[in-house]
């Protein structure tokens, strides 16, 4: 019993930590500095069966998502894109998942796409829980049963990991592509070490800490020349993870926007077997 009242209470004291970390990063310089909305809306892409559903996540707020499905019993993958990207940018990627057999759920931030609102560190984190919940409400009501997956790239990595940390009992693996781990490393990438000064080791999203407890099977995919966030972070992540069950793809050549283009098959291989 000592030793349940110690976890549970570390988990608090953890879960306190990500929080001051959030807030921490939702400092104006760190928000203009980290995000890069553009508002787009599109019509649901008929020839993919696509259907656009919206989550509301706060009093006049809404995301903005899409569904692409590819069958009833497939693999269910519900999808955190990069900075600067749209759900509607997924029109064009969506068929490679269909193709596969793997039913893709992609979903925009606040001020993203189609999505209302602002966006900041500590709402993007939050907002995870309500639209996963809608996901996984959507999928009951339409009678697909598959198992479900959560994926984030780039700055989806952060609400991916997040998911994963708190919802590992109802999901089947995580897939994390160009993401990171430290929040250290992001501050220097975001030229914005210079508010955190008197901060010994600053949290932020807490990728690092929270892929440690995590252990439901993990895929980490990476490329071996991205400029952007370097593989050193994709490979402290596939480290860190807590997982038995962890793999992954450093594809040669590839940067970070580009990683698709070089790596097609590898990546999209390597997603069909760690999902199907």
């Amino acid at each position: 019993m000592y030793a349940l009242h110690r976890a549970i209470t570390a988990r608090r004291v953890l879960m306190t930590d990500f929080e001051k970390g959030l807030e921490m990063w939702d400092h104006p310089e760190i928000v203009y500095r980290l995000f890069f909305p553009r508002r787009e809306f599109a019509e649901e892409p008929n020839p993919l069966n696509a259907k656009n559903h919206f989550v509301k996540v706060a009093d006049g707020i809404a995301i903005g998502c899409r569904f692409y499905p590819a069958r009833n019993e497939a693999p269910n993958i519900i999808y955190f894109h990069g900075n600067g990207e749209t759900v509607p940018d997924y029109d064009y990627v969506a068929p490679l998942y269909q193709k596969r057999g793997l039913n893709l759920f992609v979903t925009d931030y606040r001020g993203y796409g189609m999505s209302e609102g602002s966006p900041t560190a500590g709402s993007m984190i939050r907002d995870t829980h309500p639209i996963f919940q809608a996901f996984v409400a959507l999928l009951h009501d339409m009678d697909y049963t598959g198992n479900l997956f959560v994926m984030g790239r780039s700055l989806g990595s952060a609400p991916a990991i997040e998911l994963a940390f708190h919802y590992q009992q109802q999901l089947k693996g995580l897939i994390i592509e160009s993401g990171f781990a430290s929040g250290q490393n992001q501050l220097i990438r975001l030229g914005a070490t210079h508010l955190f000064k008197n901060v010994k080791n600053p949290i932020g999203f807490g990728n690092d800490l929270k892929i440690k407890k995590i252990t439901i099977p993990t895929l980490i995919i990476h490329g071996d020349e991205d400029e952007i966030i370097p593989v050193t972070e994709g490979r402290a992540l596939y480290d860190l993870s807590g997982s038995n069950e962890k793999s992954s793809l450093f594809i040669p050549y590839a940067g970070h926007n580009d990683i698709m283009m070089i790596g097609l098959e590898a990546y999209m291989g390597a997603i069909e077997r760690f999902a199907v």
